[in-house]
């Protein structure tokens, strides 16, 4: 049977991440969760090492000193993945924006094919719940510039939800992943793109947090679309495959 392992990064999620981890292992696959967390002032690792005596074989927690970004967490992720065998790996948030049962249908977009299957909120209309207008307008135009700056056919290039079959991984050289906060999911995608995977839309719904504090901010979004454009011109000089 196929390892699958889903990486969530935390930072002060006290008020999510049990009833995250309850919610995936309650799911059909049989997914491992590893929990990436980094220093939370407000107890979140010592919720999931309590969880990881109910879960020994499954839950998984990867402790880092403090607020290292977005994408550092993920790569340390990445890298635990595949050093311990994982088929497809999955990246999502903790705070239930995006809903742990479309788990199950990246899988299946990734086991059909795709070697990177993205929750995409953008593909069937815009499907986003619980934003201010000016939010959602913020993040579908900055998908569009992205796909017009890199020439990438997805509608939601910002999505931070997705599964990776673990060629993708193994064949992307971290080194080489410059952005570390909203703009990695950027940048990983267009890696992936450039490398030649075959990349799938999967519609979804996103819903704002209920809990917790988001992360996002409008110098974030300001980062990440000057480094696209960066990235681009990079790119032109670069060899993928």
């Amino acid at each position: 049977m196929d390892k699958c392992l889903v990486v969530i990064p935390t930072y002060n999620e006290k008020e999510n991440v049990e009833r995250m981890v309850r919610k995936v292992f309650s799911l059909e696959t049989p997914f491992h969760l590893l929990i990436v967390e980094d220093n939370s002032p407000d107890g979140t690792a010592d919720i999931v090492k309590k969880l990881q005596k109910e879960f020994p074989d499954k839950l998984h927690i990867l402790e880092r000193k403090g607020k290292l970004g977005l994408g550092t967490a993920y790569i340390a992720g990445f890298n635990w993945a595949l050093e311990n065998g994982f088929d497809y790996v999955f990246e999502m948030d903790c705070d239930f924006s995006h809903n742990p049962d479309d788990l199950e249908r990246l899988y299946k977009a990734a086991s059909d094919g795709a070697d990177v299957a993205i929750g995409s909120r953008y593909i069937s209309g815009i499907n986003v719940v619980n934003w201010p207008l000016g939010r959602v307008l913020m993040s579908y135009f900055a998908s569009l510039y992205v796909r017009i700056i890199t020439g990438m056919n997805i509608k939601d290039t910002t999505a931070g939800f997705k599964c990776y079959r673990r060629k993708v991984l193994e064949t992307i050289d971290f080194n080489h992943i410059k952005m570390k906060g909203y703009g990695f999911q950027i940048e990983m995608k267009f890696t992936a793109y450039k490398h030649g995977f075959k990349i799938v839309e999967v519609p979804i719904v996103f819903i704002d947090r209920e809990e917790g504090t988001s992360k996002m901010s409008g110098g974030i979004f300001s980062e990440a679309l000057w480094g696209v454009f960066k990235m681009k011109m990079n790119s032109l000089f670069k060899k993928y495959n």
